[in-house]
This record gives C-alpha cells, sequence and structure tokens, in this order.
C-alpha cells in the first residue's frame, strides 16, 4: 500500500502547484485557450508514452461512451468550472472550494457501489475540512471577498469532479490508467476546439517559450501524471478513502505560496494544517471495510 499512498500524496502535489501555475499562464491566453492547450500538451505526451510502453488498448463497443463521459465530466466540465473560476478568485479559495468534493463521495460511493462507509472515514473528512478552512480563513470569513459567480463555477468543478470518481472507477476495471488519462485528455481536447475557435481564436497571441512554460508544466504534471496517479490510488483505495487526500491541496498551495510566491504562513494556518493531517490520518484508520 506504501506505492498507493505515495502515488495519492504526489498527485495532490502536482495539482497543488496547478494553483500556482495558473498565475504565469492566465497572463498570456484566456480560460478557454489555457486549457486546450494543457490538454494538447498532455495528449501528445500521454500518446508517446503509450506508443513506447505499449499500453493504449482500443476501447470495446459501448466503452467509447463511457469514455467520452468521462471527458465531459472531467477535464472538459471541471475546467470549464475551474479555468474560468481562477479568473475571478483567489487561487487559495479556489483551492478551498475544490477540496470539498470529498463531501460527496461517501453517498456517491454507497449508491453506486454498494460499499458500507464505516462513520470514521466520515469524520476525518469532516475534520479535514475544518482544518482548510482553518488555513483559508484564518483572518475571519468576514475578510475574503469572493465573487460569487467565481465560487458558482468553483462548485460547478466540484460536481464534476464527484461524476469522473464514480465513471473513472468503472473504467479502472477494464482498462490500465495510461490508456484512461489518455483517452480523457484526448476527448476533452476535442470539447474545447469549438468553445476555443467561436470564443477565444480571434484574441489568440501565439505561442512563445515564455508562455508555454507554464503551460507545459499544467499539461505534463498537473494534467498527466497527477490524473495517472490518482486513478491508480484511486482503484486500490476507493472513491471516499482517495478523494479525501483532496483536503491536502489549499494547505499544501499555502505552503507553496509561502516559499514561491511569499504569501505568509501563520501559526493559525499551521493549526490547520495539522488539524487537517489529522482528518487524513482517520479517514484512512477504516482498514478493508470501505473497500
Amino acid at each position: 500500500m506504501w506505492r498507493v499512498y505515495i502515488a495519492v500524496i504526489l498527485s495532490m502535489v502536482f495539482w497543488s502547484m496547478s494553483f500556482i501555475w495558473y498565475r504565469p499562464a492566465n497572463a498570456f491566453y484566456g480560460p478557454i485557450t489555457l486549457v486546450l492547450l494543457r490538454l494538447i500538451v498532455s495528449s501528445l505526451f500521454l500518446f508517446a508514452a503509450s506508443a513506447v510502453l505499449r499500453r493504449l488498448i482500443r476501447p470495446r463497443g459501448a466503452d467509447w461512451g463511457w469514455f467520452m463521459l468521462l471527458a465531459f465530466f472531467e477535464p472538459f466540465m471541471y475546467f470549464i468550472g475551474e479555468s474560468i473560476g481562477m479568473t475571478m478568485i483567489s487561487s487559495t479559495l479556489a483551492a478551498v472550494l475544490i477540496s470539498l468534493s470529498p463531501l460527496l463521495s461517501p453517498p456517491l460511493e454507497r449508491i453506486f457501489f454498494g460499499r458500507r462507509i464505516p462513520m470514521l472515514s466520515v469524520v476525518g473528512l469532516c475534520v479535514s475540512v475544518l482544518g482548510v478552512g482553518i488555513v483559508v480563513f484564518h483572518k475571519g470569513i468576514g475578510q475574503m471577498d469572493a465573487n460569487p459567480y467565481g465560487v458558482l463555477l468553483m462548485m460547478v468543478a466540484v460536481l464534476a469532479t464527484a461524476g469522473y470518481s464514480v465513471t473513472v472507477t468503472k473504467l479502472t476495471e477494464r482498462y490500465n490508467v495510461l490508456c484512461i488519462i489518455t483517452y480523457q485528455n484526448t476527448f476533452g481536447a476535442l470539447y474545447f476546439l469549438p468553445l476555443f475557435l467561436i470564443f477565444e481564436a480571434d484574441s489568440f497571441m501565439g505561442i512563445t517559450v515564455q508562455s508555454m512554460i507554464p503551460i507545459v508544466k499544467l499539461g505534463i504534471f498537473a494534467s498527466s501524471f497527477a490524473f495517472m496517479l490518482y486513478t491508480y490510488s484511486l482503484k486500490h483505495l476507493g472513491i471516499t478513502r482517495a478523494s479525501s487526500f483532496t483536503n491536502v491541496i489549499p494547505v499544501l498551495t499555502a505552503v507553496f505560496a509561502y516559499f514561491m510566491l511569499n504569501e505568509e504562513l501563520t501559526p493559525i494556518k499551521m493549526l490547520g494544517i495539522g488539524v487537517v493531517v489529522l482528518g487524513l490520518f482517520l479517514s484512512q484508520r477504516t482498514g478493508q471495510k470501505s473497500q
């Protein structure tokens, strides 16, 4: 299991860094263009890796529909919510809203897979969310201004994550992780292409080395490795236990912002980090009962 936990932790690190990489990328491209380029980079990288490793499997029959549904949830609906929402609210607030997705995991796992979710796992999720709140709202909720449309768009991303978790769990029963993420991001790029042509093609400023550096980081680490690692852990941990780790994202984002963007890391924030870790520990103390 140590491999599974390393995989899920690394995926959270890459997704946390994506909130840092978004800022320089937004300076060059609109949200739709940014996502499309990110997915193109990811798809090219994944197809090359699949060719070398010979891991790409052609979907069978109705599974084409499952892959299209998977890509509709994530990256399509997820990135519509996240990329546009990120232009309206802060990186930290965006990260904390995304971290609310584990709250949907226990009922989804119960409904679609008939798995009994131990109370300790639910308690751990709630404790982690409390820790996230301490990290983000350490100066008081009233002191954080937020665009309601940005918050609404981020909640679209949260719901898309829930749909993605259910769909990808079904596909892991028949396909390897590299295959799933390759098709997921390729279909996702095809979904975004018409939106780019309609809304942002006229304002596209071209490609430069400086503008592509954050795009490549997002495409390879956040859209490729993070999804592969998370899908691998999802297969072994189940939806509830794996998704509980997303509570770490705003905490890691705050830590990275401290070192990379010189944002403050107060004792109260550090207390929140400890609470998140405690919640994660509780959510994992469920043995095989949640499987």
